[in-house]
């Protein structure tokens, strides 16, 4: 019986005829099938209409959904940055070759509506709960006083569980490294004491003060039982763990630090200052090791490429973002400064989506640098040595300013004088600038090319500047007759510095290496290396916890400002049309940080853009 009703099962037929009891619910299901075979080419066609729907929706020149509808007296609706570029080289229609120039253009309103419910509706299917919540509210959803009360104390709630769950793990993280630093240590010692003479005192004195093999063993086993309690903890628990054994070197030479440090500070306190157990160089420690461990990866979460419709040339040499992070700007040697919407660029992922914003300019783009007060404002250096402030909302220039005599590779605009930018160039001159003047302010003569300037972003009167001669010269601009320190280590050209906080400095060299420097207290603090950087500028990139760069192996490197190895790396691939061309000449160009998120923007020489995100 069991083998007949095996065969049986295989034969669903058979099986219908031989159970009489359940011929209506086999002709109940057969009725279901036809009716589904029925509705799926219904269901064809319907995703068929909804695609070519779709299609319409599509510009006929970057074939993305439109941005910002214009028609044209031809009767054909484009991107308005499209069109416009379209019309800078050529004076026709590109559906049907009718004459056009830009007089002929007009916004469709109507189109525009329709492109508004059709982007909601696809944020609707793609977004988060809370970024869904946070669109609702941002659009004047009606909430009552009760639910907004009952939706805070959730809120409350659970900001509260995941600040403890935090708590506890950084907890078991910190307990973990310090458990293996003390047998490490008491290991040091044991095989100290066994290297040294033998003598009646000695021995008194190593059983007093060393472990007993016994207590040694009982050590041993204790790590083991934490070993088998690691079994059950979470795997994220585990990983974090994992990443603090596979940099154990680096951390105790942090932890060493941090506590001699402490140790220093706490000698020049009173002693009623002082709490029983409490060691500030073990709290700053314990910060350094939940962020540190907190990442081991880049993840891509957007990606488009920066491609020109009539420029082949494609190498971003800086991004940016500005002041509120909600738009950055991109430049190089395509001669144009493009702007995009960052929401647009991750949510409605598309290879080369329109900008809200482009500026021509005479020659190739060196650096970008927005006002961080003046939301619509962006100063520009190019291959000419011109700088230029740009008006992101007209798309016209607001000063250029034509006093360097080569190339201008730098430029900045102070955080706290709004009105302030500086630039550096290759003919050895560093000048401040104000936006009200057409002339310079300020100008410093040094002895070598200027790759990098930058303002510290607690005092408008203190620059730093990156330069040819492997140094970096830190510039008080109320006396310019000499800096206040130069900072030595590098072997080649400075190429970028950039502050972390009103004393951290970060630099960036072709020897390959990142440097960390404290201005206040004039020394290193820390050398990074594991990235490749022999002549190009690859960028740099930094926040308040980590330092990325680019490489010359098509790489994006991240830091942690206390450990001198690579906390997560992200390599660029190659498209398919380029696979005979040599893959090892692409570099990362541009890096930048989404102010103090784990969120980056990435290019290379090849214009691919990436939005990238440390992940666990």
């Amino acid at each position: 019986m069991g083998g007949e009703s095996s065969s049986i099962g295989a034969l669903v037929p058979t099986v219908k005829s031989e159970l009489g009891c359940n011929d209506n619910a086999a002709a109940g299901q057969r009725e279901q099938e036809q009716e589904q075979e029925q509705q799926q080419p219904e269901a064809m066609a319907v995703e068929e209409e909804v695609a070519m729907t779709d299609r319409d929706m599509l510009c006929p020149i970057c074939m993305q959904l439109i941005k910002d509808a214009f028609l044209t007296s031809c009767g054909h609706s484009f991107c308005y940055m499209c069109i416009v570029t379209h019309l800078q080289n050529k004076s026709d229609c590109p559906c049907c070759s009718h004459f056009l120039t830009p007089n002929h253009l007009y916004p469709n309103f109507l189109l525009n509506k329709l492109l508004m419910k059709a982007s909601a509706c696809q944020m609707a299917k793609t977004a988060t709960p809370a970024e869904q919540l946070h669109k609702a509210l941002q659009q004047g959803y009606e909430v009552s006083v009760k639910e907004l009360d009952s939706l805070l104390s959730l809120l409350a709630e659970k900001k509260r569980t995941l600040k403890q769950q935090e708590a506890e793990t950084n907890m078991q993280i910190m307990l973990d490294f310090l458990h293996c630093l003390r047998n490490q240590k008491l290991g040091e010692l044991n095989e100290s004491q066994c290297h040294m003479g033998s003598s009646t005192s000695h021995n008194w004195k190593a059983d007093e003060k060393t472990p007993s093999g016994s207590q040694i063993i009982q050590i041993k086993d204790a790590n083991s039982d934490l070993d088998s309690q690691q079994l059950t903890q979470s795997g994220l628990v585990v990983a974090r763990k994992k990443r603090v054994h596979a940099q154990f070197n680096d951390l105790q030479d942090c932890y060493m630090q941090r506590r001699r440090s402490s140790t220093r500070q706490s000698q020049k306190k009173d002693e009623r200052d002082r709490r029983e157990g409490y060691s500030t160089g073990l709290e700053d420690f314990q910060t350094v090791l939940s962020t540190f461990t907190r990442y081991s990866r880049l993840r891509v979460v957007a990606e488009l490429r920066h491609g020109d419709l009539f420029h082949s040339a494609n190498i971003v040499s800086s991004i940016e973002f500005d002041r509120d992070d909600e738009l950055f700007a991109t430049a190089g040697v395509s001669r144009r400064i493009k702007v995009f919407e960052f929401s647009s660029v991750v949510n409605e992922p598309a290879d080369v989506p329109c900008p809200i914003a482009e500026m021509s300019t005479r020659s190739k783009l060196s650096c970008l640098s927005w006002n961080k007060y003046t939301k619509n404002h962006i100063a520009s250096s190019d291959y000419e040595g011109i700088v230029t402030v740009w008006d992101v909302t007209t798309h016209q220039s607001v000063m250029e300013y034509e006093e360097h005599e080569k190339r201008a590779w730098s430029v900045d605009f102070s955080r706290t004088e709004p009105s302030m930018l500086v630039s550096g160039s290759d003919d050895c001159k560093v000048k401040i600038w104000c936006t009200n003047q057409e002339a310079s302010v300020l100008n410093i003569d040094m002895k070598a090319n200027i790759c990098s300037v930058k303002y510290n972003p607690g005092s408008g009167i203190h620059i730093v500047v990156g330069s040819a001669d492997h140094h970096i010269h830190y510039y008080d601009l109320r006396n310019t007759s000499q800096p206040v320190h130069i900072f030595g280590g590098h072997r080649k050209a400075v190429s970028y510095v950039k502050f972390l906080s009103n004393s951290e400095l970060a630099s960036a060299s072709t020897d390959s290496t990142l440097r960390l420097w404290d201005v206040k207290e004039n020394i290193p603090l820390r050398t990074f290396k594991g990235h490749t950087n022999e002549k190009n500028f690859v960028g740099l990139a930094v926040n308040s916890e980590y330092i990325a760069c680019g490489s010359e192996t098509n790489e994006v490197f991240v830091y942690h400002k206390a450990i001198s190895k690579p906390a997560a790396w992200h390599k660029f691939g190659s498209d398919v049309q380029d696979a005979d061309e040599d893959a090892g000449s692409y570099f990362i160009s541009a890096v930048c940080w989404k102010s103090d998120s784990p969120t980056m923007l990435t290019a290379n020489s090849q214009g691919t853009i990436k939005v990238l995100l440390l992940a666990e």
